[in-house]
């Protein structure tokens, strides 16, 4: 792809709605990098005047945004900021070493509804509270595509998953631990909303929010008015936030145009996300959570030319172009898979699911186990591993005995759901080390034998296996026993598992 001169102004571009006779996708395919921006009059101006403080002394560098400017607390917490009325919030961006305020269900609390008096002016405070420990180690726990369509759902993540995240909070040693659900909280059911905020309740950690497809209002006709019951719930939907040396972006990557929606992120969400990066320092981490892969290789193994609108974004190289001063990874959900790819100087994490393949089942289709993950945080480096709901950490992979796969009928196979470019793996016969298994994409046999057919799985019989790059064949032989399959992690952590017999 062409690299395309990126500067502000090119943020401040007008919408191209009006080219008569084209759609937003067609417009988008014959330019993704022509930035979109919401059709907007001159607004009423209103300025914004407040402090951020702490046990009654003002906190300094704080970034104060409405969605569009971003300025700084000065040293006694004072800020001032200009906008319009048509800006939804004011909001702050949680400076490390403060506790994440949060709203009575647990969910994070950075924000303000933008509320002018007569005279245009508006005062908005924020107050923090310093953390009793220091949070240069901490813990970010990832949710993807919780997707809860009825109360049986609902039910499920409540009995499952919730108690798994608690049990995985108690194992941390006392580590702070802040949630996020990466989009998809609800499947088009917005009425669960409070249900998934008792849920939080009981997990016990603020949690921030991402906007998914399936969390949309879809009657809205514009791309803000798509997300009015979300940010009643939830605020903002893209901000910042700070723990210990990462600085965390949530955006909003699904754009909505009134008869459906792409990947792609508006003029005003990048004009924002570029002033909010001039607070962060050259070289440190930024984790941006999004709910739309940037790119994912899910074209690749379906052998298609170019991914498709609604499952990357369109115009991503300006994303990468934002993150080229910083160590950056990405946070994805919405496909339903696992995998890491390491590209355009980004790491970019798409996360199986809460739900597996839409609570169908143990799995995703890609044979993932349902459930989530868990980002460590020590200084500047950042580790990963996925917790399968329901089962030990130590779970990494599924076996398949000889011939599970009918297209290796003579190997066995690994499904290494988390792995990445850096991980070893190798099979072992009666004790001794036979050598490295080879990758391939193919079908995991479990989602062929749970996903396959047009009753099949029973609650979702649209789901089929999705052709995953994570699995692992060796040969072995008809008589061959005692076998087991290792696998060693880019972080050191080694992992086991015996192949059953045939």
């Amino acid at each position: 792809m062409p690299r395309h001169v990126f500067d502000r102004r090119s943020f401040l571009e007008l919408s191209a709605f009006s080219m008569a006779g084209l759609t937003i996708p067609e417009l988008v395919l014959r330019d993704p990098y022509r930035l979109l921006q919401p059709a907007r009059l001159p607004g009423t101006p209103v300025r914004v005047r407040g402090q951020v403080s702490s046990n009654g002394r003002g906190v300094p560098r704080v970034a104060v945004s409405d969605g569009h400017s971003v300025v700084a607390t000065a040293a006694d917490g004072v800020y001032e900021l200009f906008t319009t009325v048509e800006r939804p919030f004011v909001m702050m961006s949680i400076p490390s070493g403060y506790a994440i305020p949060e709203n009575p269900a647990g969910t994070a609390r950075f924000y303000q509804r933008l509320a002018a008096d007569a005279q245009g002016e508006m005062e908005a405070s924020f107050e923090l509270q310093q953390l009793e420990t220091r949070d240069d180690r901490h813990v970010a726990l990832l949710l993807a595509d919780i997707q809860t369509e009825d109360s049986q759902e609902m039910q499920w993540f409540h009995e499952q998953t919730v108690p798994d995240v608690q049990q995985t909070i108690a194992s941390l040693g006392g580590l702070p631990v802040v949630g996020i659900a990466c989009g998809d909280i609800m499947f088009d059911n917005l009425e669960l909303y409070p249900d998934y905020e008792r849920g939080v309740a009981g997990m016990g950690v603020p949690f921030f929010q991402v906007v998914g497809n399936h969390d949309m209002d879809y009657e809205g006709r514009t791309d803000e008015a798509s997300t009015a019951t979300f940010s009643r719930h939830f605020g903002p939907r893209y901000y910042s936030f700070n723990r210990g040396a990462v600085h965390y972006v949530v955006l909003d990557d699904v754009f909505w145009h009134g008869a459906g929606y792409i990947g792609y992120l508006d003029a005003d969400q990048l004009a924002w996300l570029e002033a909010d990066l001039q607070f962060v320092e050259p070289g440190s981490p930024v984790v941006v959570v999004q709910h739309i892969p940037a790119l994912g290789t899910g074209f690749q193994r379906r052998g298609e030319q170019r991914p498709g609108l609604g499952v990357s974004v369109a115009n991503r190289e300006v994303l990468y172009r934002l993150l080229e001063p910083f160590r950056a990874h990405i946070l994805v959900g919405h496909t339903h898979e696992n995998e890491h790819l390491f590209r355009n100087g980004v790491h970019e994490f798409v996360c199986g699911t809460v739900c597996g393949a839409w609570w169908s089942g143990p799995i995703c289709a890609d044979g993932t186990p349902s459930g989530y993950a868990v980002i460590e945080v020590a200084g500047e480096e950042i580790s990963w591993r996925y917790k399968a709901t329901r089962e030990p950490p130590e779970l990494q992979m599924r076996t398949y005995s000889r011939g599970s796969d009918p297209r290796a009928p003579n190997e066995i196979v690994a499904n290494i759901w988390d792995w990445d470019p850096e991980w070893r793996v190798v099979w072992h016969e009666a004790g001794d080390r036979r050598g490295p298994m080879a990758r391939r994409t193919g079908l995991d046999p479990l989602s062929g034998r749970l996903h396959t057919g047009p009753d099949l799985p029973p609650r979702r019989p649209w789901v089929d296996p999705y052709p995953t790059n994570h699995l692992f064949y060796a040969p072995v032989a008809a008589d061959a026993s005692d076998i087991r399959v290792e696998a060693t992690d880019r972080f050191g952590r080694t992992y086991a598992m015996e192949v059953p017999a045939a």
